[in-house]
């Protein structure tokens, strides 16, 4: 699909790669600018949260959706679990005519009301398997709690500026286990408590992935992958393939590191039959502080969070989070 852009098709003289050298030195003048009076003004959140493109439908998930009407875009955040720090912020934008697809696009944070600006970078597209859905992801600091804005940038073919802005709240500290915090020893079911149709919603679930306790991984003492995800009700803008991600990563790194995935209910037979209505919900995404319906984190051996992901994340990114763990190893 051809990136899309807000009251303009898209040119085929402008190609993905002229755009990636135009957004590379916009994104270093907005580095290098002290301030930007024609930022726009903060998209305002609607009032579902449910985080699903026009025409698909979804359970309400908890990832907030700005909409700006006269930018002709929409943002749905998808690391709304955000605090002090350096943290990974992931969002998908999209415009009327579906997904924008851009290679990387300007990403500005500035704390809302105080006029300064703060870090300047670019987020990356990666796209989901099968190309349907996509995400940016970019790494920011964030110096303080408060409300703070993003803004969002990249150039339209006719030369001007496009994007949009939204507001995030920064915490003091996340609710799910932040990088450098222990994972919490948790008693997850395993093919020792129940049948594997049991343990995932998903269609052909990988057995490896509920042979032992995350307790027990950790007591292993080699890093771990642990993801949250429910494979079978994959059904918003944010969620992809996660268990299936996780477990191709298994196959390559099975012998340094321990990969366990949870399913977000504890009675996929049940929901088979009766739907989400009957749904109960794995009191581990207590446990853990989980609000959002897909996470993975990557441990050390020494059961300190190294990497989280909050919403899906691709192999590429996911592995090399890995790699950095098993390196230290």
């Amino acid at each position: 699909m051809s990136p899309s852009w807000p009251g303009w098709p898209f040119s085929a003289l402008f190609s993905a790669a002229l755009a990636t050298l135009v957004l590379l030195g916009a994104a270093l003048a907005l580095a290098c600018s002290s301030g930007d009076d024609d930022a726009p003004a903060p998209a305002s959140p609607t009032a579902a949260t449910g985080a699903v493109p026009a025409g698909e439908s979804g359970i309400e998930s908890g990832y907030p959706r700005f909409v700006d009407a006269a930018a002709g875009l929409t943002v749905i955040l998808g690391t709304p679990d955000l605090a002090v720090g350096t943290q990974r912020v992931a969002f998908v934008l999209s415009d009327g005519q579906g997904l924008v697809r851009l290679p990387i696009v300007n990403l500005q944070a500035s704390v809302a009301g105080d006029g300064a600006d703060g870090a300047a970078t670019v987020a990356r597209f990666y796209a989901f398997p099968e190309g349907v859905r996509g995400i940016y992801v970019a790494e920011l600091r964030f110096d303080r709690a408060g409300e703070w804005t993003l803004a969002v940038g990249f150039p339209l073919p006719d030369g001007t500026q496009g994007g949009t802005s939204f507001s995030v709240a920064i915490a003091a500290r996340s609710l799910a286990p932040a990088v450098g915090d222990r994972a919490p020893a948790s008693r997850n079911r395993t093919l020792r408590d129940a049948e594997l149709r049991e343990l995932s919603t998903g269609a052909e679930p990988d057995p490896a992935l509920y042979e032992r306790t995350i307790a027990e991984a950790l007591a292993e003492r080699r890093p771990l992958v642990v993801v949250f995800a429910s494979p079978g009700f994959c059904t918003n803008a944010l969620c992809g393939p996660q268990a299936e991600v996780v477990s191709a990563l298994r196959e390559r790194h099975g012998e340094r590191a321990s990969f366990i995935h949870v399913d977000l209910y504890e009675n996929p037979t049940a929901i088979r039959s009766g739907g989400l209505d009957v749904a109960v919900e794995t009191p581990l995404l207590a446990e853990w502080g989980l609000e959002t319906s897909e996470w993975t984190f990557v441990i050390d051996a020494g059961g300190v969070v190294a990497a989280r992901f909050e919403a899906f994340t691709t192999e590429e990114e996911l592995e090399q989070a890995l790699i950095a763990v098993l390196e230290r190893s």
